[in-house]
């Protein structure tokens, strides 16, 4: 199961120098078990954007890690690209395993994809079918960039907010992976056109 969708920044200041990451959007499945089970609702609530940001976090190292493990310069991703399918093509990605207790209780896997200055992970369970795992990732991320132009300048991903919600419902609802074959694609294609241009 997938228990957690976030899209956040990784890029660097204009100086070269380390930015904050920010988290631009996140999405949770399920309930994890809480350490504490009469926790007020707020500090669950906080506790919940926390584990979310530490995410955040090591997704933007472990691109970061990658770009410079390749040769890649950082000032390079500052720039929107010319074309949103290339971008996906050249797109970073990486795994990386959460140990127990850092930040959630139980041990997860993240699939992670790094394009341009954004990045989108899926908080998965360590035992889930990674490759089912990666091919949904890219397939969200590959109608995220077609349907609403999220790399393009002046892209304000956080107004779109409830759109995301609907790609994401289409390829993971409730957290689930799909096996998925051309004719299912070709279906939510359609749903999406309609659903989305309203």
């Amino acid at each position: 199961m997938v228990h957690a969708f976030l899209i956040n920044t990784l890029s660097c200041s204009t100086g070269g120098t380390e930015s904050l990451c920010r988290v631009l959007y996140s999405q949770t499945f399920g309930s994890e078990r809480s350490e504490s089970r009469n926790k007020d609702p707020e500090e669950e609530r906080c506790y919940r954007k926390e584990q979310i940001f530490a995410v955040a976090r090591q997704v933007k190292s472990a691109c970061t890690l990658s770009r410079q493990a390749m040769g890649k310069s950082l000032s390079a991703f500052a720039f929107p690209p010319s074309d949103e399918v290339v971008a996906l093509q050249e797109a970073d990605f990486g795994v990386f395993r959460l140990p127990p207790g850092d930040p959630f209780s139980e041990s997860k896997t993240v699939l992670w994809l790094g394009i341009q200055s954004v990045g989108f992970a899926l908080v998965c369970d360590p035992y889930e079918n990674l490759m089912l795992a990666e091919n949904s990732l890219k397939m969200i991320v590959r109608y995220l960039l077609e349907y609403l132009r999220l790399l393009s300048q002046g892209s304000d991903i956080m107004l779109k907010a409830d759109k995301i919600e609907i790609i994401l419902n289409k390829f993971l609802p409730c957290g689930q992976l799909l096996f998925i074959n051309h004719r299912f694609v070709y279906s939510i294609e359609r749903e999406l056109n309609i659903c989305i241009s309203k």
